[in-house]
């Protein structure tokens, strides 16, 4: 695969389709746009895949850890770039590229930022294809890994407010982990993250390879779409994904608390197929209409807006707002190691309270 120069045209359609495939989490359109834009105003940013480089180069993680709700959450785009130098410094590696972690709104841009810094390539390898609420979710296996020693860098908080932190957590991975996410609170509630650097052969076998252009496409396809509607983009968004719009209609009530670092909750919707209710954390995790399961993570529920076809967070929904609710299964999206990791879900399944390994596995 030939390298791919990123241009704000690119930038436009993989924060589009990257917030489809946020299904209601993977961070902000807004800062995903801010964020691209200036990547490309910064520098030369290339897209590569995972054959365009040595198979023993070193590449590190770029991420956004934390919850969409909290009002003082506050990350600039110099902590993206100092969480990423000083994740070299600690882990003493020199890094060939830099791979994100999820796709998103805000994720799917994740490490262009950085990229453009330093002059590395994007790897078009995430290491998952969706968001998804836990850091063991997007690390590839590499707990799995004996001996493996991670190493992690949260930079974020505003300042002016005494929030800045930066953090360096080293040992297992679901310890560093923890950390990190405490450092996302104290931070206000999100924090830039750089972590964990393999060799380019281990991504090849564990990470979503192709899932960043398969973002993109959706994305121009959503555009495309834009001047038949707001419906016909959700539409595209569904065919461009292999996916279905279920149904459209009206929240009736939203559910939302912030507990240990994300968003948990549930949304209730009346639509004209049925009664829907969504369970989210930080990403939407069951759909069941009128009592019957419809789709469970990491099958993709997105909600969208059908007047103009915006993906909507879970935390931008609210009561009274007409919604479209759009479902692609597990098997059409390009998913990373973690999402075969029965041990995974069941921290899905203690946070909403719903069955999943059953429909999963």
């Amino acid at each position: 695969m030939s390298r791919l120069a990123l241009t704000a045209e690119h930038v436009e359609a993989a924060v589009l389709g990257g917030a489809v495939l946020g299904g209601g989490g993977g961070g902000w359109i807004a800062d995903g746009l801010a964020r691209g834009r200036l990547a490309v105003a910064l520098g030369t940013v290339d897209l590569v895949s995972v054959d365009d480089l040595p198979p023993d180069s070193m590449i590190a993680t770029a991420a956004l850890v934390g919850a969409p709700s909290p009002k003082e959450r506050f990350v600039r785009p110099v902590d993206f770039i100092r969480a990423m130098r000083l994740l070299g410094e600690h882990a003493g590696v020199s890094l060939a590229g830099i791979i994100a972690n999820e796709n998103g709104g805000g994720a799917t841009v994740n490490g262009w930022l950085q990229a453009a810094a330093f002059g590395l390539p994007v790897v078009d390898a995430p290491c998952n294809g969706r968001a998804h609420p836990t850091g063991l979710m997007g690390a590839m296996g590499l707990q799995r890994v004996e001996g493996y020693k991670s190493h992690q860098v949260a930079v974020g908080g505003n300042p002016a407010a005494g929030r800045y932190i930066e953090v360096y957590a080293a040992g297992a991975i679901s310890r560093a982990a923890f950390l990190i996410r405490t450092a996302s609170i104290e931070a206000g509630g999100m924090v830039a993250v750089a972590r964990d650097p393999v060799p380019l052969s281990y991504v090849r076998d564990h990470a979503a390879s192709g899932a960043i252009r398969q973002a993109i496409a959706t994305g121009e396809a959503m555009a495309a779409a834009r001047p038949r509607g707001g419906e016909a983009v959700v539409e595209a968004a569904a065919a461009a994904l292999g996916g279905q719009v279920v149904d459209e209609g009206t929240v009736e009530s939203v559910r939302l608390e912030v507990a240990g670092g994300y968003d948990v909750g549930s949304v209730q919707i009346l639509g004209e197929r049925g009664r829907h209710e969504l369970t989210f954390w930080n990403e939407y995790m069951t759909l069941e209409t009128d009592g019957e399961r419809r789709a469970t993570f990491p099958d993709l529920v997105t909600t969208m807006n059908p007047e103009d076809g915006t993906p909507l967070a879970t935390a931008e929904v609210a009561a009274g707002m007409r919604v479209a609710v759009l479902v692609v299964p597990r098997q059409r999206l390009i998913l990373g190691a973690g999402m075969r990791d029965p041990e995974l879900f069941l921290d899905i399944e203690r946070t909403v309270g719903k069955e999943v390994l059953r429909h999963v596995f």
